[in-house]
């Protein structure tokens, strides 16, 4: 395809083909297209951020994270017909998204499928000139691979043939995270007639059988926590990534407010992800919850940092869907062992759910303030049938969806 800035030659930007799960695909660099329009990119890791100059362009950013099948274009999810591919130097997105989402985003930005011309024209200007992009108007990174497109016409159906982007087949990974610990003892609970419970102690007891039941079935398996440690809100997100998991599940123990009425007979389990809450409780609870960061040292490295926050919002609203997806599986599978009533699937603005770039849910297993439930969770009969229902909600979700890093494949639990 070519790229015309005004009225000055067109620059070639190679159009690759390339094998999907679904067929061929056609893909290009957003590198090139980058350099072409003179647009900044900025890359971090699997993640890419293109930002088109404001002047002769409106200001228009996109994001793109590697394996995902969506990207954020001016503030809006678009869907892709092929995951973008990011990393080795390349930046690979669907020749749809450059021939009718930009355009749909960017009124200064019209596409020929005739000729297959990006064309540049924006609204006339007094004083304001019309000509191509300078050099030194392109900014790109040296992580990002600087393959500067030839000035060279191009014809244009010509396409260059690539070989399919590797993708290792592997085991499914599951990321389980034992909420709280070390100084951090999260809900303290004291039910009449029973012993005190700790909030620590029970998702650690939790995470362990359910690190049993889902090797069983076959996954890989990686705890956040496997002792009783502290380990801050924004790390355990970060763990996940670094393990690249495709599921992260966050475990944790509901506590009654004092306030309520009969606050001791409330009781019942529910299962969180990531977004704005919808209820004064659903606050509260992420308020509590969130309140462990009081126990760390110092912020977390890195946590102000704008690229980390807009690669994390990407990351989440790319997601959030699919999150919802894992948590009603996770409530039906506890509905069907738990003895309590199920509180059902809610959504609050849990920290520890913000930094893990995959599907998350945080899991409230039952009331440590309510008798019954609280001897459900703490009784090793009772973990086991909770880690059971949670490992076989992870499998059903990665049979149907897949994980956060490629196509759906059943996990077989083993013999």
């Amino acid at each position: 395809m070519r790229v015309r800035v005004g009225a000055a030659r067109a620059v070639a930007v190679p159009v690759v083909v390339a094998s999907d799960a679904g067929g061929r695909v056609r893909l290009v660099n957003a590198a090139d297209l980058a350099a072409a329009l003179g647009a900044t990119v900025t890359t971090d890791g699997g993640r890419a951020l293109v930002t088109l100059p404001a002047g002769t362009l409106p200001a228009l950013t996109l994001d793109v994270a590697d394996a995902v099948p969506f990207a954020r274009l001016g503030g809006r999810e678009v869907p892709l017909v092929t995951p973008a591919r990011v990393g080795d130097g390349r930046i690979l997105v669907p020749l749809h998204l450059v021939a009718d989402a930009l355009p749909a985003a960017d009124g200064a930005l019209r596409f020929d499928p005739a000729t297959r011309t990006l064309a540049v024209v924006p609204p006339a200007r007094p004083g304001v000139p019309l000509a191509a992009a300078p050099d030194s108007a392109v900014t790109l990174p040296s992580i990002v691979g600087r393959r500067r497109p030839s000035d060279a016409p191009v014809a244009p159906d010509a396409e260059a043939e690539a070989p399919p982007v590797p993708r290792a087949a592997r085991r499914r990974t599951v990321v389980v995270d034992a909420g709280h610990g070390g100084v951090d003892p999260g809900m303290r609970g004291a039910p009449a007639g029973g012993p005190v419970v700790l909030e620590k102690d029970v998702t650690l007891g939790i995470a362990r059988a359910l690190r049993a039941a889902l090797a069983d079935r076959g996954l890989d398996v990686v705890l956040t926590r496997d002792r009783d440690t502290l380990v801050a809100l924004a790390d355990r997100g970060r763990i996940a990534n670094a393990r690249r998991g495709d599921l992260f599940v966050s475990l944790h123990v509901n506590a009654a407010n004092p306030a309520w009425r009969d606050a001791a007979a409330v009781r019942g389990f529910e299962t969180y992800f990531l977004s704005e809450a919808r209820t004064g409780e659903a606050r509260d609870v992420a308020a509590r919850e969130n309140e462990s960061v009081r126990f760390e040292a110092a912020p977390a490295a890195g946590a102000e940092d704008p690229l980390r926050f807009i690669v994390s919002d990407l990351a989440q609203n790319e997601y959030l869907r699919v999150s919802q997806r894992l948590a009603q599986a996770v409530q039906r599978r506890l509905g069907r062992v738990h003895p309590a009533p199920s509180r059902g699937v809610q959504q609050a603005g849990f920290k520890v759910l913000v930094t893990a770039s995959m599907p998350a849910v945080l899991v409230e297993v039952g009331y440590g303030t309510n008798a019954a439930d609280a001897a459900y969770i703490t009784g090793a009969a009772g973990q086991r049938a909770i880690a059971a229902a949670i490992a076989d909600a992870a499998v059903e979700h990665l049979s149907r969806y897949g994980g956060a890093r490629g196509a759906a494949a059943a996990p077989e639990r083993r013999p």
